[in-house]
C-alpha cells in the first residue's frame, strides 16, 4: 500500500504534456538518463514500479573515460580503473515522454554527484551549472536560443560509402541550394510531422522549421530561455529527431560535415543577459544604445572563444565545416551587425532583444559544453572589461585571427587557456583534452577512401 501511495504521488505531479500523452494509460517504464561527454544518453531503464524520484541510482564514473568510438582512455587519474560509482539523482523538472516507445515510457535527466554528495565536476550538465552560477553571483541571468541544423539521409550501412540525401515524397533525391524552400520542407513532411508529434508529447517548443542550404538539411529554431533548460531541450531533441527519422526508414545526422560539397550543420547560439533585479537586458541602455557590457561580452568572446573551440567543434570532422569557403560557417571571430560572414553576428532586433549570435558552434557539439563555453567567454569579457576589435564593415573571408584548422591545433590553445579552465573546471578540461587527443590519435591511424583512390597506384 505504501508503494502504491508513493507511485501515485509522483505520477500525479508529472508535467501536463506527459499526462496528455499518457492519456490515462499506465506507465510501464522509466529511463533515468544523463548526457555523457559526447552529449548522448546513457543511463538505466526500469519498470515504473521500481522508480522513485527520491531514490539514488548508480553508474561507474568510467562512462566519462570513453572516446566517441567507445574506447577507454588511460589517463593520469589516481586509481582510475577502480571505477567507483557516481550517484544519479532524478531531476523531476526534466520529465518527458519517450513517444517512440511501444509502451508508455518516461525519461528523466539525472543530476550526477559523488558519493560524498558533491556535484561531479566531469558531468557536462554540472559544467554548465557552474557557469550559470557565476552569472548569478553578479546578479545576471543569461538567456540563450539555439538553432539546430541537421541532415536527413539515406541509411548508410557501409561507412566506406558516402552519405547521400534521402528520397522525398516525390520519389526524387533531395536537392541542395533550396534554402527556405517550402517545397523542400514538404518533401520530407512525413518526418517533420513526426518530429512535431514527438516534440508535443515531450513538451518541447519549436519556434520555426526551415529548409537549410544542403540536400535534406533542416533547421529547427528553439525559443529563448534558461541555458540549462535549453541544453536539456537540445539533448532531448537530438534523440527525438533521430527516432523520427528511423520511423520513416532514414537517418538523421548531427555530424558537422556529413556530405562533401554541401554546407555543414551548425548550432548557432543567440545569447543575451538579463539583470535579475530589474529584468532588463543589460546589453541595452534605457535610450536603446549599446552598453559597455555588450561590447565587453563581444570582446571576451573574441579573445576566449579561440581557446575553447574544441568544445564547440569537438571532432576531426568539425573542422571540415569551419573553413574560409565554408558556406555560412565562418572561420573567424570577427563581429558585425547582421553580417553572416562573421563568427559573431548581431542580429537585427529591438534594444530589449539585443543579443550576440555565436555562429561557430557545430551541431556535433555537446550542447551543455558549448553553451557553457560560449557564456564563460562572454562572462570573462564583462568582468575583465575586454574591448572587441572594430566591427567588420564588409564580408569577412580572410582575417588576422582565423580559427584553428584542426582538432589538434585547437586542443593546444585550450591547454594554454588557464583563465577559462578555472571557470569550466581544471579537472574537467584535463579529462576533455585527454579524451579528444585519444580520438584524434585513433583517427590518424585510419586510411581513408581518398588515400586508397589517389595514392594506391599513383605514388
Amino acid at each position: 500500500m505504501a508503494r502504491e501511495k508513493t507511485q501515485s504521488k509522483w505520477q500525479d505531479s508529472l508535467p501536463e504534456a506527459f499526462k496528455q500523452y499518457r492519456g490515462g494509460r499506465p506507465i510501464q517504464e522509466v529511463e533515468c538518463v544523463i548526457p555523457d561527454l559526447v552529449g548522448i544518453s546513457r543511463g538505466k531503464a526500469m519498470p515504473s514500479y521500481k522508480f522513485n524520484p527520491d531514490s539514488e541510482f548508480y553508474l561507474p564514473i568510467s562512462i566519462f573515460y570513453q572516446t566517441v568510438s567507445g574506447i577507454y582512455v588511460d589517463m593520469e587519474i589516481a586509481n582510475q580503473w577502480m571505477e567507483p560509482d557516481v550517484v544519479l539523482r532524478p531531476d523531476m523538472a526534466t520529465v518527458a515522454a519517450v513517444p517512440w516507445a511501444e509502451d508508455v515510457t518516461l525519461q528523466v535527466i539525472c543530476d550526477i554527484e559523488t558519493r560524498d554528495g558533491e556535484p561531479l565536476v566531469l558531468a557536462p550538465r554540472n559544467v554548465l551549472r557552474r557557469v550559470i552560477d557565476l552569472y548569478a553571483q553578479k546578479g545576471w541571468r543569461p538567456v540563450v536560443a539555439p538553432e539546430l541544423e541537421f541532415y536527413l539521409t539515406k541509411p548508410n550501412i557501409d561507412p566506406n560509402q558516402p552519405i547521400e540525401p534521402p528520397i522525398g515524397r516525390t520519389g526524387r533525391t533531395g536537392a541542395s541550394r533550396q534554402v527556405y524552400s517550402m517545397a523542400a520542407v514538404d518533401e520530407y513532411s512525413a518526418v517533420i510531422d513526426t518530429i512535431y508529434d514527438y516534440a508535443e508529447a515531450q513538451g518541447l517548443k519549436i519556434e520555426t522549421i526551415i529548409q537549410e542550404g544542403g540536400a535534406g538539411q533542416i533547421e529547427i529554431n528553439l525559443s529563448h530561455g534558461d541555458p540549462l533548460d535549453l541544453a536539456d531541450q537540445v539533448f532531448y531533441f537530438k534523440r527525438a529527431i533521430r527516432e523520427a527519422a528511423h520511423k520513416h526508414g532514414i537517418y538523421a545526422t548531427f555530424m558537422a560535415k556529413p556530405i562533401r560539397d554541401e554546407p555543414g550543420s551548425a548550432m548557432h547560439l543567440h545569447q543575451s543577459i538579463i539583470d535579475i533585479e530589474t529584468g532588463e537586458n543589460i546589453f541595452s541602455n534605457p535610450d536603446g544604445s549599446e552598453t559597455d557590457d555588450f561590447t565587453h561580452f563581444i570582446g571576451g568572446s573574441q579573445k576566449h572563444l579561440m581557446q575553447v573551440i574544441p568544445l564547440l567543434a569537438p571532432y576531426v570532422n568539425s573542422y571540415r565545416r569551419i573553413t574560409v569557403e565554408g558556406q555560412s560557417a565562418p572561420a573567424n571571430l570577427e563581429w558585425a551587425a547582421d553580417n553572416r560572414t562573421t563568427g559573431l553576428r548581431i542580429p537585427y532586433s529591438p534594444p530589449s532583444a539585443r543579443r550576440v549570435e555565436n555562429r561557430v558552434s557545430g551541431m556535433d557539439c555537446n550542447p551543455y559544453l558549448a553553451i557553457a563555453a560560449s557564456l564563460a567567454c562572454g562572462y570573462l569579457g564583462m568582468v575583465n572589461n575586454i574591448k572587441p576589435r572594430p566591427a567588420a564593415q564588409k564580408e569577412v573571408w580572410e582575417c588576422e585571427h582565423p580559427l584553428p584548422t584542426s582538432l589538434s591545433l585547437a586542443l593546444n590553445l585550450l591547454d594554454e587557456a588557464d583563465e577559462i579552465k578555472q571557470l569550466l573546471g581544471e579537472e574537467f578540461c584535463q579529462l576533455f583534452c585527454d579524451i579528444k587527443r585519444a580520438e584524434n590519435d585513433e583517427y590518424q591511424k585510419e586510411i581513408s577512401p581518398w588515400e586508397r583512390e589517389h595514392l594506391l597506384l599513383n605514388v
